[in-house]
């Protein structure tokens, strides 16, 4: 007797709405449209339902007793496993102001009640052909070695590659997900700019004492998030590069490399071991070669030449 061969997997959508008739009216609707259906009555139960019923989208009603949708909705996208699952919004409300939090929220789209499936359907399996190709351009980013993530304009991340999780938990006590106000910041302001056209980079230390990551802007998504690689910068390699290009020594370019990076003459003093005197002493040297006049004006180049690829 052979095994049945299992047909193509089913797409999971997870319908949150505290209506029993809504539940069972939607249910219907989408395993008639050969979709596999988990329900939550309630924001709080949704949470464990996504976080172990792997869906493929959630259906969210905005307005429930409790926790909200909306703040359903933040939560979800706060869970490793479900930030990238698309959220569409269910609504009687026409109000403009309820339409913007549901996105703000992190939803992709909305619908209202009553709902028509037909429309809903289309919507759907629209959102679900988007999610597939961006979890396969992750993949293949993955597959090929390359750490890379999305930030939206607010400084959010979007979907990350693995290894981009891993280098990120590396400047947020091990949390992959967000990014300091601070940081968010600087990578829009220095690579959120189409000016150019061409790559650029910011290179941030971690709490690793003297490893640093490089971020590189590598273009837009289609919805105009950054998506930006990052690598464990090469400190040798840079060091090198500055060394010969400025006709540096080898400890000139170690101070100088950390200029770059925002440190300040005493915490240079701290990681290379040097009294800030003698640190005083090597940037006054430095300042000579490049032919600047201030930290300021050292950093830029610094970080002009070091955007350039080799």
């Amino acid at each position: 007797m052979q095994t049945p061969v299992d047909g193509p997997r089913r797409d999971r959508v997870l319908v949150v709405d505290d209506t029993p008739e809504t539940l069972a009216m939607l249910t219907d609707a989408l395993e008639d449209a050969g979709m596999t259906v988990l329900v939550s009555l309630d924001g709080t139960s949704a949470l464990e339902r996504a976080l172990h019923g792997a869906p493929d989208i959630i259906l969210l009603d905005a307005v429930m007793p409790g926790l909200d949708g909306f703040e359903t909705c933040i939560r979800l996208k706060q869970l490793p496993s479900i930030a990238t699952v698309p959220v569409v919004f269910m609504t009687g409300l026409s109000d403009t102001e309820h339409v913007i939090r549901g996105f703000g929220a992190g939803g992709v789209d909305y619908v209202t009640k009553p709902i028509v499936p037909e429309q809903l359907m289309a919507r759907l399996r629209t959102h679900l052909a988007n999610a597939r190709m961006v979890a396969s351009a992750r993949d293949a980013l993955d597959l090929a070695g390359r750490a890379a993530f999305t930030l939206d304009t607010q400084g959010h991340i979007g979907w990350r590659t693995p290894s981009a999780a891993a280098m990120l938990a590396r400047l947020s006590a091990g949390d992959a997900q967000q990014l300091n106000a601070r940081l968010a910041g600087q990578l829009l302001e220095q690579l959120g700019s189409d000016e150019g056209g061409r790559p650029r980079r910011v290179c941030v230390e971690t709490a690793a004492p003297g490893i640093a990551l490089s971020f590189t802007r590598i273009g837009r998504t289609h919805g105009e998030q950054l998506l930006i690689a990052v690598e464990v910068a090469d400190s040798t390699a840079n060091t090198g590069r500055l060394a010969s290009q400025y006709g540096l020594t080898p400890r000139e370019a170690e101070v100088l490399l950390w200029i770059a990076r925002g440190k300040s003459n005493r915490d240079i003093g701290d990681i290379l071991e040097l009294s800030p005197r003698t640190v005083n002493k090597h940037l006054e040297r430095i300042y000579i070669k490049l032919g600047v006049e201030n930290r300021a004006s050292a950093a830029a180049l610094v970080t002009a030449l070091l955007a350039e690829r080799p």
